[in-house]
């Protein structure tokens, strides 16, 4: 090899060595002081996209686990409360059966009927006010457990539950509801119940009555014939015409007609020929461009029938011969867990007592079922969890054998590139010193 002033090549060598050389042992302390194998993505590139891919894989299941304590949380005190729901139950038991004893006074059925119905208001108050996280528990939506790995998902679903002591109160309590989608025209019929609404307008009234129909019609009142059967024949209700108000308001008066002739009542404005009978199956309230109809002792022995669910008992049965009403609800009360109670009454008497108790204990039967079938989802819940955790433990076992720096190779190869990288300054230094040697020549 010639000797050369030009180019001092065991430089360049010792320079690139010396580069490499410090390129590892940076890359050495990095392992080292994050303990990360990968510190970027040039590192490991696909390894580094799968341990991204693992590690949202844990995020998923740790939120996953998260959810399914917070679902158990809320199932927890929806048991506990059915648990004291069935505690004042088995007190109601008492009372009804101390109550159709025929040795028990008037003023001591009084006295059991108070007790009663304190029990009552406290199902109900139990079931409007109890809530986990600021949601109500008892609100009839059910619960929904989300679960994940960010890849896969999946619900675990609590049954809904409607705690009401409607049952406990009355054989009222079904309902139904018709919502206004357009105003109403002559002649057009509503059947609630056994008895057939028609309306009409001021033309159309009876002669006798043209005069106060007029009068009502600038109103919105109700107009309902008198004498009718308990059960039987047709009620006219006073469609509202005047044209002075917004279409929305009108609909909303004859609606409240309808709902004033089944409750024989005044209607928005003056009663049109007064002294009708109210709905002997169901009395109504209106709100704007809806109106509820809830059933009444009689009404319950309709069943379902015109339109209602199939699968509904006791509701109030509503029809309509044009589109101008929808139905929008059956079965209202009816979803309640104290559904199958429906015949309790009071403990006024022996044998209302007596009635009570057979709703009394058809209502501790069905709560009883509610609570299996919560401690069956809060199992459920528990063993999912225990799966996702084991889940958990596995892959982040796998993400650490990708990410994770072999602390004892790292700590072998920084004692190596310390001692390379010393070296390597060293033979620099030599080969920058080597080419002097050529002076020695012009001497």
């Amino acid at each position: 090899m010639a000797l050369s002033i030009l180019n001092n090549i065991a430089s360049l060598a010792a320079q690139n060595q010396l580069s490499v050389t410090q390129t590892n042992l940076q890359k050495t302390l990095f392992q080292l002081s994050s303990g990360s194998r990968i510190n970027s993505g040039a590192d490991d590139a696909a390894g580094l996209a799968i341990a991204n891919g693992l590690q949202a894989n844990v995020s998923a299941l740790n939120q996953s686990v998260m959810n399914s304590n917070t679902g158990v949380g809320a199932l927890q005190v929806a048991d506990g409360a059915l648990a004291q729901v069935t505690t004042l139950l088995n007190r109601a038991v008492t009372l009804a059966t101390e109550s159709a004893n025929g040795t028990v006074g008037a003023n001591q059925r009084t006295a059991l009927q108070a007790e009663y119905s304190q029990i009552q208001q406290e199902i109900d108050r139990i079931g409007n006010t109890t809530s986990y996280n600021g949601t109500l528990i008892f609100n009839g939506n059910g619960m929904d457990i989300f679960l994940s790995d960010a890849v896969n998902s999946s619900h675990i679903q609590a049954n809904s539950i409607n705690l009401t002591s409607s049952g406990l109160v009355s054989a009222a309590g079904q309902s139904a509801s018709i919502n206004a989608t357009a105003a109403a025209a002559a002649n057009d019929t509503v059947t609630i119940g056994n008895t057939v609404y028609t309306f009409v307008d001021g033309a159309n009234a009876n002669a006798a009555a043209v005069t106060t129909m007029a009068v009502a019609d600038q109103t919105g009142a109700t107009a309902q014939t008198s004498n009718i059967a308990a059960g039987t024949g047709a009620v006219k209700v006073l469609i509202d015409s005047n044209s002075t108000e917004s279409l929305q308001t009108r609909i909303a008066n004859t609606l409240a007609n309808l709902v004033a002739a089944v409750n024989a009542g005044p209607g928005a404005g003056v009663v049109y020929q007064a002294g009708g009978n109210a709905n002997p199956d169901a009395s109504g309230q209106s709100s704007g461009m809806q109106a509820t109809f809830s059933a009444t002792a009689a009404g319950i022995a309709l069943g379902a029938s015109n339109g209602l669910a199939s699968n509904a008992t006791g509701d109030v049965a509503i029809a309509a011969s044009n589109a101008a009403f929808v139905l929008v609800g059956g079965d209202v009360a009816g979803t309640g867990m104290l559904a199958n109670a429906q015949t309790g009454t009071n403990l006024s008497s022996a044998a209302s007592a007596q009635t009570a108790l057979t709703a009394i204990n058809a209502a501790i039967q069905t709560i009883a079922g509610d609570r299996g079938n919560i401690g069956a989802v809060i199992n459920r819940l528990q063993a999912a969890s225990n799966v996702m955790t084991n889940q958990v433990q596995n892959l982040t076992s796998a993400e650490d054998g990708i990410m994770a720096a072999d602390i004892p190779s790292a700590v072998a190869n920084l004692s190596r590139y310390t001692i390379l990288n010393q070296s390597g300054i060293s033979a620099l230094a030599q080969a920058n010193s080597a080419q002097q040697s050529v002076l020695t020549l012009l001497r």
